[in-house]
């Protein structure tokens, strides 16, 4: 049987990306599984934003599902499959966060930085007005602007943590989306609606998607760490 272009493909996609986060979770430097318990509340955080925009979108005919591709069980309009994507990838990009946080002394983010991080965030806040007629585009840009601009404001002492994150998790990023946009088979399990996003792609991936993946990170990531901060007051109580 010919996996790639079978209804289990998207599942074998899926399976590769948390393998190795899964296999080197226990691993004595790392310790990824002490984090898992703040972890899924975060990820439960951003699903309860994202899943009934994921939802929308597909009853809008922002994109729809190859239904050669999935499996055959759908919830609320979306392939079990994508519920997991949900888990799965903040999962192994949360696991590059604590990799590179133990491996390298990262500073906290410069004036310079946030500065920038304005700037970004006005561009993408613009776009989305000029793209207003892309329903893509000009959502998860305004938002992910707005975001920005937030980030500025309150100025999180892991801002640059997760800049360092997000810039490593855009290879493996590009690998995972490629396969689910059929940049390196014949078929997309994804196929997105042309008239609803501006047409500039990396590989066979529209652009809009590195800042649906920034959007999706971000919010896990400030989820994880402010849960983490609740946490630390208890667990020093508990030692006293």
């Amino acid at each position: 049987m010919d996996l790639f272009n079978s209804r289990y493909f998207y599942f074998i996609v899926l399976a590769i990306t948390i393998s190795y986060p899964i296999l080197r979770s226990f691993e004595k430097r790392i310790e990824f599984y002490k984090s898992w318990n703040l972890l899924l509340p975060a990820i439960c955080i951003m699903m309860i934003i994202h899943v009934p925009i994921d939802i929308v979108f597909t009853k809008l005919g922002v994109w729809s599902f190859n239904h050669n591709l999935v499996y055959g069980f759908f919830l609320a309009d979306l392939p079990i499959e994508e519920w997991f994507f949900f888990i799965i990838i903040p999962f192994a990009c949360l696991f590059i966060y604590k990799v590179l946080k133990y491996f390298f002394k990262i500073s906290t983010a410069s004036k310079l930085t946030y500065n920038l991080t304005l700037l970004c965030g006005i561009i993408l806040v613009i776009l989305a007005i000029f793209f207003y007629d892309k329903i893509y585009t000009s959502f998860y840009f305004s938002i992910s602007g707005a975001t920005m601009i937030l980030i500025y404001l309150k100025k999180p002492y892991w801002w640059k943590d997760f800049l360092f994150m997000y810039l490593f998790s855009l290879a493996p990023f590009l690998l995972v989306n490629g396969m689910l946009t059929g940049s390196f088979t014949n078929n997309a399990i994804v196929i997105y609606n042309e008239s609803h996003i501006i047409g500039l792609r990396i590989l066979n991936i529209p652009i809009e998607d590195t800042i649906y993946c920034f959007e999706i990170l971000v919010t896990v990531v400030a989820a994880y760490e402010y849960i983490k901060s609740l946490a630390k007051p208890l667990s020093i109580q508990n030692n006293q």
